[in-house]
């Protein structure tokens, strides 16, 4: 009996096993409701799995769910291509990427993958929101600044930084700002949005600058060059985007 008692212990690989699965199983419940048109209750499927926030007291709500933004943004947006996949392979497909986030990127706590986990919530929520066509640009501001100031919270604190609740909402009301700009010129680069690349690649750009000032690992020279793409690639999507905005009034 006690050594059946210990194999059932959180710690045991029985527990681990257990928990991959309902990690595997979880994408399949999704895929299921999504296909039965069941929207509403695939999201509350989504925030029912993370029902170990409120498992405390009232007071650590907001930082359990601060700390479980990332997991839960991922979850949402994949729910969303799902439905806005135009057959069901697309839908499969997402439910396997969604997949692999909760069994292998989401439980990683090195700080290289943790800093993926902020990117990808940031790339998926930011797609997310902009295709759904029939928001305004207030929701897209907010919903931008929120999905930004989330992803870079969770990235910062990956590394204890002190400034960290200043620098998260210094991005997130970027963002906002982005998007409220860009949502009277909204462009789509095949499904992806014209506030979603230039976010991503800003983001991308910065947190890899700053993840290898925190590893010691970045000179001068490797600093001007990721400025000097970042600059680039960005002017470029806007000279694209002017083009095609005087094609269309043409």
């Amino acid at each position: 009996m006690k050594n059946l008692f210990k194999r059932l212990k959180p710690i045991s690989g029985f527990s681990h096993y257990f928990h991959v699965g309902l990690n595997i199983l979880l994408p399949i419940v999704v895929l299921i409701l999504v296909r039965l048109n069941f929207i509403e209750i695939s999201v509350f499927v989504i925030i029912l799995s993370k029902w170990r926030m409120f498992a405390v007291k009232p007071r650590f709500w907001p930082a359990n769910i601060r700390a479980n933004s990332v997991d839960i943004i991922v979850g949402i947006s994949t729910i969303v291509f799902m439905v806005e996949s135009s057959n069901s392979w697309w839908q499969i497909l997402w439910a396997v990427i969604y997949g692999i986030w909760l069994v292998i990127i989401k439980p990683a706590e090195t700080p290289f993958l943790v800093s993926v986990q902020s990117l990808v919530a940031q790339l998926f929520g930011l797609m997310a929101i902009y295709s759904w066509s029939s928001a305004n640009n207030l929701e897209l501001t907010l919903l931008t600044g929120i999905v930004c100031f989330l992803s870079a919270r969770h990235f910062f604190d990956n590394f204890d930084e002190p400034h960290a609740r200043l620098m998260s909402y210094t991005w997130g009301y970027f963002g906002a700002g982005l998007g409220w700009i860009l949502s009277y010129w909204l462009l789509f680069y095949g499904s992806i949005a014209q506030p979603t690349l230039i976010l991503t690649i800003i983001g991308y750009s910065i947190a890899s600058l700053y993840y290898l000032q925190k590893k010691n690992r970045l000179n001068s020279l490797l600093q001007k060059q990721f400025i000097i793409i970042m600059v680039i690639v960005i002017l470029a999507i806007l000279a694209f985007g002017i083009i095609r905005l005087g094609d269309n009034i043409a």
